[in-house]
């Protein structure tokens, strides 16, 4: 099936964000990803996403379909056709849209697991919080938006760390059956974040132990994105074996 293109709106897009040890980031990673690092760390976190007016670019707003959403996300680079790209890989994708985990891998890339959120949000603080339904992952978290990032040792300041994550815009998602990732890219004119201050957090994908040894993975951000207008284009998916090349 040829999968569309997709408009939306990302009415919020909440990205709270932990510095990792490389080492124990690229375990996490299929061939041919790597961890794309900053000042020796490897980037990872929960993006806690709303998507508003999402349908086939064709087709009309109002036709549009609003969901919550998470993805648990890893920074990565790979060796492309004219040099590093950067992107994410993504080993989970969830959703409270029984649409969404429907079509998820069919309609367009990306498998989603279903999750229950409960969200509550004003002007000045985002909570969300998920838990899957198969019981495997959990999160929980209040930010508060704030004028200037503070407490990084990834990023000195906003404006760096916006670059970043814009640089970051193509996703490459874990699939059931381990031998392909799905590939989906945003796209924006109207690219803006807003820094964030976090009050609490609680996620069991990063507290995990065996996953992330004592001290391997530590809170580092957060940054906030509202009312932002996209696309997203798919990509063409990537066998996940030795040797597999990643290509626009």
């Amino acid at each position: 099936m040829r999968q569309p293109r997709l408009s939306s709106v990302i009415e919020r897009r909440l990205l709270v964000n932990y510095r990792v040890a490389r080492d124990a980031a690229a375990r996490l990673l299929p061939e041919p990803l790597r961890p794309h690092l900053v000042h020796g760390y490897a980037v990872a976190g929960i993006c806690l996403l709303r998507l508003g007016s999402v349908r086939p670019t064709w087709a009309p707003k109002a036709v549009g379909l609003r969901s919550e959403n998470a993805a648990h996300r890893i920074a990565v680079e790979w060796d492309g056709p004219h040099g590093v790209e950067t992107g994410v890989y993504i080993p989970r994708r969830d959703t409270a849209s029984r649409l969404n985990a429907w079509a998820g891998g069919r309609a367009f890339p990306g498998e989603h697991g279903r999750a229950d959120f409960e969200v509550h949000e004003t002007p000045g603080q985002v909570h969300v919080a998920f838990a899957t339904r198969d019981g495997d992952t959990r999160v929980d978290t209040t930010v508060e938006v704030s004028d200037e990032l503070r407490g990084s040792e990834l990023f000195a300041d906003l404006a760096e760390a916006s670059r970043f994550f814009q640089g970051g815009t193509k996703g490459f998602s874990a699939t059931r059956s381990g031998r392909h990732l799905d590939g989906m890219e945003l796209h924006t004119d109207a690219w803006h974040v807003e820094a964030g201050r976090v009050r609490s957090v609680a996620s069991s994908f990063f507290d995990d132990a065996d996953r992330f040894p004592l001290g391997s993975a530590t809170l580092d951000c957060a940054l906030v994105m509202r009312n932002v207008p996209a696309h997203w284009t798919p990509l063409p998916v990537v066998p996940v074996n030795r040797g597999a090349q990643l290509a626009n």
